[in-house]
């Protein structure tokens, strides 16, 4: 017998994520209960955080990298104290302080934390060394060094200070760690710390707020599911769009230059319309489209 390949399904499905689970688990779960063909994500949050998780179904995967690549904004607590294995609350403890900082310490060093900044990521982390994931070689117990990387930080607010603990919204671009950044904020109050909770409030256009809760992902809730689907053109808000005439149409699904109507930058990145639905993605290139996704829905 041949093996069921799903239904074909494109749009995206805002979850909630609850702590406690992966977000490749989240990922099949959605495509279980809709019968989905294909589905992904757009930017891993690590087990033990809650929030926004955008999932891909279909041809809006093809999508994916443009949320990746979008500003996103966290909302996390800090643990003063213990610096640990994983930078989080579920690693070994591996230095303890009795420093604790007040609110104007805290203050002084949020500057040195905004706009371009080097990150070194935690090794508890996805980053490849040597094509293995630093994670597994952590948890081998294999000394993992990873180089510093840039992040660009557009916001670091401190919310709230207790004697133990301090919370804060960031605001920052792809590639950003929240538990460096703790690791990092404890380093240099000299007081050590760890990330104690953490939710990501917003991924580019999607918010947590208009999340789907876990518990509502279901094979008996799949109609209620596809209400709740936005369409695949909902992760390209942010980019000029244009509309391809009739015969550019056909061209741009053919993997050709099609003519459009509209005005964008020479060479900047856009989406086209056929009027009904999303063509493609591509270059403008004054008057054509050059595609470079082309959508097949």
């Amino acid at each position: 017998m041949a093996r069921k390949k799903g239904r074909d399904i494109n749009g995206w499905l805002i979850v909630d994520k609850p702590a406690g689970m992966t977000s490749t688990s989240v990922v099949n779960k959605v495509r279980w209960a809709l019968d989905a063909k294909k589905a992904g994500h757009a930017g891993t949050l690590d087990p033990d955080a809650t929030g926004v998780l955008a999932v891909a179904l279909g041809e809006a995967t093809k999508t994916v990298s443009y949320i990746t690549d979008a500003l996103k904004c966290y909302d996390f607590t800090v643990n003063w104290g213990a610096e640990t294995s994983t930078d989080d609350a579920s690693g070994e403890v591996l230095r303890r302080s009795d420093i604790r900082p007040d609110g104007d310490t805290i203050e002084k060093v949020i500057p040195g934390y905004l706009g371009e900044i080097m990150q070194v990521p935690p090794a508890y982390s996805a980053v490849k060394v040597q094509g293995e994931r630093a994670y597994d070689l952590a948890r081998e117990g294999e000394a993992v060094e990873l180089a510093a990387r840039p992040l660009w930080v557009e916001s670091l607010t401190l919310i709230a200070t207790d004697r133990d603990s301090a919370r804060f919204e960031m605001v920052c671009g792809k590639g950003g760690y929240v538990r460096s950044i703790a690791r990092d904020l404890g380093r240099d109050l000299g007081c050590l710390g760890h990330v104690a909770g953490l939710r990501r409030i917003w991924s580019g256009p999607f918010d947590a707020k208009d999340g789907v809760g876990f518990e509502k992902i279901d094979r008996e809730t799949q109609g209620w599911l596809e209400e709740q689907l936005l369409p695949l053109e909902a992760a390209l808000e942010d980019m000029p769009v244009l509309r391809a005439t009739p015969q550019g149409a056909q061209r741009i699904r053919n993997g050709n230059p099609g003519e459009v109507t509209g005005t964008a930058e020479w060479g900047e990145a856009v989406w086209v319309s056929d009027g009904e639905g999303p063509v493609c993605i591509g270059r403008y290139q004054g008057g054509t489209v050059q595609p470079e996704r082309v959508f097949n829905l």
